[in-house]
C-alpha cells in the first residue's frame, strides 16, 4: 500500500482539480472582456476564485495575464506600482494578425488576392465598401496585374 498523497484524496484533502490546456487563459481572457474597467492581476484572481473551492496563486494570474499581454489580447498601464489590464477588442486582435500576415515578407498581392477571393458577396460589398470611403480606393488599381 502506498503513502497517501495530499493531490490524490486520500488524505482527507480535495483533490486539485487540473484544468485542461488554455483553459485558464480563455477564463482569463473572458473575465478581462466583460471587465468594465481595467484590472490589475488581483482583481483578476479574486474573480476567477470566487465560488471555486480552490486557490489559484497570484503568481499564476500574473504569468497568465503577462502572456495574454505578449500575445496582443490585453493592454497595460502603470498603476501605482502595478500594473492594470484591459482586454483589446476581438476587431483589433484579427486586424493586427492580418497585419502581421501581410507584413510577414510573403508577396502582399497573393496573401490579398487569396484573401479577396474567400470572401462571401457581402463581405466583398462591405470591403469596397469601407475602402471607397477611406479614400484609399482612389490609390488602387482598377485592372489586373
Amino acid at each position: 500500500m502506498h503513502e497517501p498523497r495530499p493531490d490524490d484524496g486520500l488524505a482527507g484533502a480535495p483533490a486539485a482539480v487540473r484544468r485542461a490546456a488554455g483553459t485558464l487563459e480563455a477564463e482569463i481572457l473572458g473575465i478581462m472582456r466583460s471587465a468594465s474597467n481595467p484590472l490589475s492581476p488581483g482583481e483578476v484572481r479574486e474573480r476567477i476564485t470566487a465560488g471555486q473551492n480552490g486557490e489559484l496563486s497570484y503568481s499564476t494570474v500574473v504569468t497568465i495575464v503577462s502572456r495574454l499581454h505578449d500575445k496582443g489580447l490585453l493592454t497595460r498601464q502603470r498603476s501605482g506600482r502595478a500594473f492594470i489590464y484591459t482586454a483589446v477588442d476581438e476587431a483589433s486582435v484579427a486586424a493586427s494578425r492580418m497585419n502581421s500576415a501581410l507584413g510577414s515578407g510573403i508577396d502582399r498581392g497573393a496573401v490579398l488576392s487569396r484573401f479577396v477571393s474567400g470572401l462571401s458577396g457581402r463581405d466583398a460589398r462591405l470591403l469596397r465598401r469601407l475602402l471607397a470611403d477611406s479614400g484609399d480606393a482612389a490609390e488602387l488599381p482598377t485592372g489586373q496585374d
